[in-house]
């Protein structure tokens, strides 16, 4: 397949006719470093993968690697066509994809990543769900504190809390809002005084949730206004923080547990102080925008909105 692609660079306009073996070749150095290492991952002879890549630069005209001893790296003109032509396969890959799977049942493997925290008891219900409907298919799990963060090489779907979404073009979709609120054990408040009022709070020992774009000791009032706090304990983790909250440990400000794992009554947290301190969150799935469009993908995503609850 040739492609013609049109970049401006240093005031130029390059007109490329490339082939995508060559340009996958080349994606391949700029992402081992290696001559070697790029053609033993692609199955190509080492002649084979320099041919295709002297080829790419004489069509270029400018060079596109450093080739030295330790290996090849990008130069800056490689540097903007590495970043590019990574896209460009992608979206090749993609629309192949669509074309293979119109009309077949969803199959082939799933990479999604998850906020850390995120009740194991809904992730795994999930992908019960999926996999009974769609047996085909085959999941690779990872969590990040910051799903978003560093965004988002070999990601099919990433689910995170807030509505932000990565660099580059990504379909965003919400699947649900949350409250954020105080949470403790009836055990602890019968053990404690139950607060009453926001002073109340600082006889306490207090966890917070240190989740993305949030400052865990800065907690919003349903006034408008920000209650300054010093939590005794703080973590990413939210299922950490619910069991330490079942654990009598104190009151925590996380996700509403509406969302998590099934309870039974020795688990159970209440509500504390909802009408003084809280606020809405959203649970989105981020999807790259040229997988967006896969029979599978958006299956997938279907199965998740109808799987999710609703607030």
């Amino acid at each position: 397949m040739n492609i013609r692609w049109t970049k401006t660079y240093h005031h130029e306009i390059l007109r490329l006719e490339m082939d995508l073996d060559e340009l996958r070749a080349f994606v391949a150095v700029a992402e081992t470093g290696s001559i070697v290492a790029a053609a033993r991952s692609l199955g190509f002879a080492r002649a084979t993968l320099r041919r295709r890549l002297d080829e790419l630069e004489a069509r270029a005209g400018v060079p596109l690697l450093h080739r030295t001893a330790q290996g090849a790296f990008p130069t800056e003109a490689g540097a903007v066509l590495a970043a590019r032509g990574r896209r460009i396969l992608q979206e090749a890959s993609a629309l192949l994809s669509s074309v293979r799977e119109v009309g077949a049942e969803p199959q082939g493997e799933l990479q999604f990543v998850f906020p850390v925290g995120l009740p194991p008891d809904s992730v795994t219900s999930l992908l019960s769900a999926l996999q009974h409907k769609y047996p085909g298919l085959r999941f690779r799990i990872r969590y990040s504190e910051d799903p978003l963060a560093g965004l988002l090489e070999d990601v099919d779907v990433a689910v995170h809390f807030g509505s932000r979404s990565p660099s580059g073009s990504w379909v965003s979709y919400e699947l649900f809002r949350l409250r954020e609120c105080l949470l403790a054990s009836p055990e602890y408040l019968e053990r404690n005084h139950v607060p009453e009022t926001v002073e109340d709070l600082n006889a306490h020992p207090l966890l917070a949730w240190d989740g993305p774009d949030t400052d865990p000791k800065a907690w919003p009032t349903r006034a408008g206004t920000i209650l300054r706090v010093a939590p005794q304990m703080i973590s990413p983790d939210i299922h950490m923080l619910r069991r330490a909250a079942v654990a009598g440990m104190g009151i925590a400000f996380l996700p509403d547990p509406g969302i998590a794992e099934a309870e039974d009554s020795s688990d159970r947290l209440v509500s504390v102080l909802p009408d003084l301190i809280g606020r809405e969150r959203s649970l989105h799935a981020v999807v790259p925008a040229v997988l967006s469009e896969i029979p599978r993908i958006r299956a997938v995503l279907n199965e998740i909105r109808a799987f999710v609850p609703t607030k």
